[in-house]
């Protein structure tokens, strides 16, 4: 009895959240079929003209926007942007740099500081409790 592997695919809105780029921009050859494992591979190591300039220029998913951005998701929301963005829009956002944008970007930084404060006291607590075993 022999054993068929089959190869993993995926929808193409999985893909492209992979690969990090707007599936909405992606070529219809690529939003229209699956990708496979071994695709996805493939054009992570050697990608095409169409992934590269997506990639360069956008438009980009909100997730890409955002870090850009430095601002979360839901920064993004507040702020009124739930659209896909180009790095060219991105660009004239951070030039402008509105009330809103400033204001995410604080919230952000705190959130991050918060963050490390919360893994410094758990590194602490975990090496005393090392040191009491």
């Amino acid at each position: 009895m022999t054993q068929h592997k089959t190869a993993q695919t995926m929808k193409p809105a999985t893909a492209a959240k992979k690969l990090g780029v707007y599936l909405d921009a992606t070529p219809a050859e690529f939003r229209e079929g699956v990708v496979s494992r071994s695709e996805l591979n493939a054009l992570q190591a050697d990608p095409p003209e169409w992934l590269r300039e997506l990639r360069r220029n956008g438009p980009h998913p909100r997730p890409v926007v955002a870090a850009k951005l430095g601002v979360s998701i839901s920064g993004l929301a507040r702020g009124g942007v739930t659209e896909a963005l180009t790095t060219e829009q991105i660009e004239a956002l951070k030039d402008e740099n509105p009330e809103w944008l400033q204001k995410e970007r604080a919230t952000q930084a705190e959130v991050r500081k918060e963050a490390a404060r919360i893994k410094e006291k758990r590194a602490e607590q975990a090496a005393k409790a090392a040191d009491q075993d």
